[in-house]
């Protein structure tokens, strides 16, 4: 397999709907395969480089919700990429991943800037709960964030559906599409802007691949019951809206 490339920034801050974006910095590039595919699957929206001199260009540009640092990297290290970030305001949460795990090390790293610390090896379902946590931490109300449209609910910490108060499974990819038109709710979006929102650029030239997942979609949040809240425009797009 090819070494992760490093993606352009191209997403203005936290917009609405969006997967969250989250930033891996790792030169083991083994592991930064496996993390970012692993986090893509979960349905976050990931960039990945193996330096530290371009995980500081693109964590400087503060349109991350988390920042993934390992501690060693080649060009600069973890702790002053986390240091020149908190020094110029940039306050993303940062987990830092290091094989360094003395007390002094992680007293560091957490001195540093760094919002939690964990040592390799580790499992990777550790990390998505030190994630939701970090996510938490952010808001004072944890239920601030949850997105409701009709009967239609969506916690997007919990990683929750419900209509009806009856609990809905989704898919990472389904929860991702579901959350952006629910943030969009009475808005026309395009094919186009929910491949760019949802997949996060990583598609391959014109597929049906958002026509399959709202389809699929439909048939667990629309036709188990009487109103339909997701609707087609022919030739323009989609919209979630109340009856």
């Amino acid at each position: 397999m090819a070494a992760p490339k490093t993606a352009d920034i191209l997403e203005p801050k936290h917009v609405c709907g969006t997967p969250m974006r989250v930033l891996v910095v790792e030169d083991n590039q083994d592991l930064n395969r496996h993390l970012t595919q692993g986090l893509r699957e979960q349905g976050f929206a990931v960039d990945s480089v193996t330096d530290g001199l371009a995980g500081r260009q693109h964590a400087a540009c503060d349109v991350y919700d988390v920042l993934i640092v390992d501690r060693m990297l080649p060009g600069l290290d973890g702790l002053e990429i986390v240091r020149e970030l908190r020094a110029c305001g940039v306050a993303t949460p940062a987990i830092f991943l290091t094989a360094l795990s003395a007390v002094r090390d992680r007293i560091e790293g957490l001195d540093a800037g760094g919002d939690d610390y964990l040592v390799k090896p580790f499992a990777f379902a550790e990390l998505l709960a030190r994630i939701r946590v970090l996510m938490r931490r952010r808001s004072n109300d944890p239920t601030s964030n949850v997105v409701q449209v009709a009967d239609l609910k969506l916690d997007p910490v919990n990683r929750t559906v419900e209509r009806r108060g009856r609990p809905i499974e989704l898919s990472a990819k389904q929860f991702s599409l579901l959350h952006y038109l629910m943030r969009h709710a009475g808005h026309v979006v395009s094919r186009t802007m929910i491949l760019e929102r949802v997949w996060n650029f990583q598609f391959e030239g014109l597929t049906n691949v958002v026509d399959v997942h709202i389809n699929r979609l439909r048939n667990k949040i629309d036709r188990p019951f009487d109103i339909p809240l997701i609707h087609t425009l022919r030739g323009v797009g989609y919209v979630l809206r109340e009856p």
